[in-house]
């Protein structure tokens, strides 16, 4: 009969075995700060005015969406794929690149 005192609780060992309250081994990434979600968006708005209406809108909704769900990494890939289909140049893209991990920590 396994009572407290050789139960695995007691020892100690029910700790370290890859499970926490994200699930089985899950690594954190570098995603977007939500307590700070309002102060990236009218900084991401002031980077892109200069493009025109129909674009700005889609370029500042795929840089937050990526980096709040999937990582700042993704959204450096998004904005460099922009960047290399001429939507946007190299200084926007980098001020971008420099505000997402700027805004951005580990969940």
């Amino acid at each position: 009969m396994s009572g407290y005192r050789n139960s695995n609780y007691r020892n100690g060992n029910y700790r370290g075995q890859g499970w926490s309250d994200r699930g089985p081994q899950q690594r954190r990434v570098k995603k977007l700060d939500m307590s700070r979600s309002e102060e990236f968006s009218y900084l991401l708005g002031r980077i892109v005015e200069p493009l025109p209406e129909s674009v700005r809108g889609a370029i500042m909704g795929g840089i937050y969406s990526i980096a709040s769900k999937k990582g700042a990494n993704e959204a450096k890939e998004f904005i460099v794929r922009k960047r290399q289909e001429g939507v946007i140049d190299s200084e926007m893209g980098k001020k971008l690149i420099d505000l997402i991990f700027d805004y951005s920590k580990y969940r």
